[in-house]
């Protein structure tokens, strides 16, 4: 353990770095991220800090490589380079003329500073700045004020994870990590306005917008860009990525009033730009599973990549199981997952708060449910919304476990993905109970063959991420990634099964579309021939309406006819008996010409009433209230006169020829 090992103790610490405290070997470790060569080449002597003797020899040898810098920190000189190792000729004096730093020497050493780097954004501008951890914060505003033009006056420098801070913050007491994003905000400086309302709308809607959004339940920020064209809606299906809040249980603080449509943009929806801050927590959220009382630090190693041995740290009184944040009953952590839990989502629960205990608050939402709402989730929506499944697995009885999920599952890079790609459901194997219940779940839902693989894998390539895939017929899964990984690997790795995930998920985007456009032409066609069907009923029964009323009509006129007929026939019979010319009575011959032409020829007594001659014209087809008796000259409108008056006084005696006319 090259760096560590040989600082546990005073009496043993490295002739090469010096360092006698394994507090400050280890704070050097992870600074370097682990990498043994660079925290060996921070700290030894550079051509500023030694003699110029060494010094040339130094520059001469060059930088130390992994074999190289794990020799020295066991406390042994480095060898002068081969001759095929560079092109220069070697130095006069042989390896012994070489002077290897050890415990005795005196030199004043100073170490390399650390750098960091910086990626700044304003609006629609990044910079990447590399500055040394002595540098303040006001240097920063000042290249920022040359880069981009804006005066350090008016300008707010956000993103520390500490909060705001002043210029004059030296960025070392920050214990900043490596790489670093901040964002500018100019208040008083307002963005320059568009020439027309089309150009601003454009505008607005390539901006990115910064949106703080605080989970208040477990007091944490994230901090999300969008661009002004995502929705709503978009937004909040991320956030329940990262939540694990479904979007219709999210409860939100902080959305303007016009924001009243998920469907309605960023740019559209009235937020603050760059920069809006939000807060959302559950509607009804489940009880907070029990928080672990003990706290202890665990120490993360990780692995040689190289491959190198390393010495037993036992012997420098630095126990392995301590170094591997395993150590006795008294520092070891409440277990991941309780055995035998009746209940999957507790189980989950509790599993994400230890695992937020151990590891921080920074780690991959993990599903809270069973793994077949997980599998339900991922594979079974649209399949624009599908998405990957990663099934981690976790073991405290593997030493890889701290490593991983501290180094690999809390990168923010890997959190970032995973969130984003990804529902990662998890399950803890180290009880022999929990790994018999998670063999017969991967059983029923991803066949024996699944199970059995798990089955292969020993305690020590523990914890596993398995990546499964959703196919029309089975689950696939893509790939099993160990415990004894890097964060380049796990990525790497993550990308190609989301290569292949991508390419599936077109085709079946592709097929579903073509699916839902034969639907929609069977449904327009459906629709085409109901109505189609529809059009002829209403048709069939208008026509049967028509010939309904017909009928009626028809039915009316001869009821009326024979209404008519009768009215005739019994005018007809009570009719006085026409009379006799060689009676003695004064008898008046009356001639009536019709409207078709014919005459209707009669005798009446010049005693008989006018309504008798009224009688005889209606028997005859002519009723009283249609038809106008009429005498030819004078003319004269007979049926005017009192229908009691006899033909004597109507002037209708001897004989007289009358016509019938219609009444208007």
């Amino acid at each position: 353990m090259g760096l560590t090992s040989r600082v546990t103790s005073p009496s043993h610490r490295s002739p090469l770095t010096r360092i006698d405290n394994i507090a400050e070997a280890i704070t050097l470790l992870e600074l370097n991220n682990w990498d043994l060569v660079a925290a060996i080449n921070g700290v030894i002597p550079q051509e500023n800090g030694i003699l110029q003797s060494e010094a040339s020899q130094a520059s001469m040898y060059g930088p130390l490589s992994h074999s190289e810098a794990a020799d020295a920190a066991a406390g042994g000189a480095v060898p002068p380079p081969s001759s095929s190792s560079s092109s220069s000729s070697p130095p006069s004096s042989s390896a012994s003329a070489f002077c290897p730093l050890n415990s005795s020497s005196r030199h004043i050493v100073e170490r390399q500073p650390r750098m960091l780097n910086f990626r700044v954004e304003y609006r629609q501008r990044t910079v990447e700045l590399v500055l040394e951890e002595g540098s303040t914060v006001g240097e920063i505003k000042q290249i920022l004020e040359t880069e981009l033009g804006v005066p350090v006056s008016k300008m707010q420098l956000k993103g520390w994870k500490s909060g705001d801070v002043s210029d004059s913050t030296v960025l070392r007491s920050l214990h900043l990590p490596k790489n670093n994003s901040l964002y500018v905000l100019t208040p008083d400086i307002a963005p320059t306005a568009s020439t027309s309302k089309n150009s601003a709308l454009q505008e607005s809607l390539n901006q990115n917008f910064l949106l703080v959004i605080s989970h208040r339940e477990t007091q944490r920020d994230y901090n999300l860009n969008f661009p002004g064209s995502r929705t709503i809606q978009e937004v909040k299906r991320n956030v329940s990525d990262l939540t694990n809040i479904p979007v219709r249980h999210q409860q939100w603080e902080g959305w303007p009033a016009s924001a009243s449509d998920d469907s309605m943009t960023l740019a559209l929806s009235g937020i603050s730009y760059p920069c809006h801050h939000l807060s959302v927590c559950r509607r009804s959220s489940p009880a907070n599973a029990q928080e672990p009382t003990e706290e202890c630090a665990d120490v993360h190693m990780i692995s040689d990549s190289e491959g190198d041995d390393y010495e037993d740290a036992s012997e420098f009184g630095v126990d392995d199981t301590e170094m591997f944040g395993m150590g006795s009953s008294s520092c070891r952590k409440s277990p991941m997952m309780p055995e035998n839990s009746e209940n999957e989502a507790d189980a989950l629960l509790h599993f994400t708060a230890e695992f937020s205990s151990r590891y921080g608050e920074t780690h991959p939402m993990f599903f809270i449910g069973s793994l077949e709402a997980a599998s339900q989730e991922a594979f079974y929506g649209k399949a624009r919304d599908r998405k990957l499944l990663a099934i981690y697995l976790h073991n405290d009885d593997s030493v890889l476990s701290n490593v991983f999920c501290s180094q690999m599952m809390c990168a923010d890079s890997i959190v970032s993905y995973l969130s984003q790609n990804f529902i990662t459901w998890a399950w803890d194997v180290t009880k022999e109970a929990n790994k018999a219940r998670l063999l017969t779940m991967c059983t029923r839902h991803f066949g024996s063959v699944v199970a059995q693989t798990i089955r292969t894998y020993k305690t020590d390539q523990f914890p596993l991420l398995l990546i499964v895939m959703g196919k029309r017929t089975s689950n696939e899964v893509l790939n099993v990634i160990q415990g004894n990984t890097t964060v380049d690997e796990l990525m790497m790795r993550l990308m190609g099964a989301m290569e292949i995930f991508t390419a599936q998920q077109q085709e079946d985007i592709k097929d579903e579309d073509e699916r839902e456009a034969r639907e929609m032409v069977k449904r327009e066609q459906d629709e085409a021939y109901r109505l189609s069907l529809e059009a002829d009923r209403k048709k069939r029964e208008a026509q049967e309406r028509e010939e309904a009323e017909q009928v009626r009509l028809e039915q009316m006129r001869k009821e009326q006819e024979e209404e008519k007929e009768a009215i005739r026939l019994s005018l007809e019979q009570a009719l006085p008996p026409e009379p006799n010319e060689e009676s003695g009575e004064q008898i008046s011959k009356l001639r009536i010409r019709t409207p078709s032409g014919e005459f209707l020829e009669r005798r009446f007594l010049g005693s008989c009433k006018l309504q008798v001659l009224f009688d005889f014209v209606a028997s005859k087809g002519y009723p009283f209230d249609e038809f106008k008796l009429l005498t030819t000259f004078p003319r004269r409108n007979i049926t005017q006169l009192e229908p009691g008056s006899t033909l004597l006084e109507a002037k209708l005696f001897p004989q007289e020829t009358l016509f019938l006319e219609a009444k208007e």
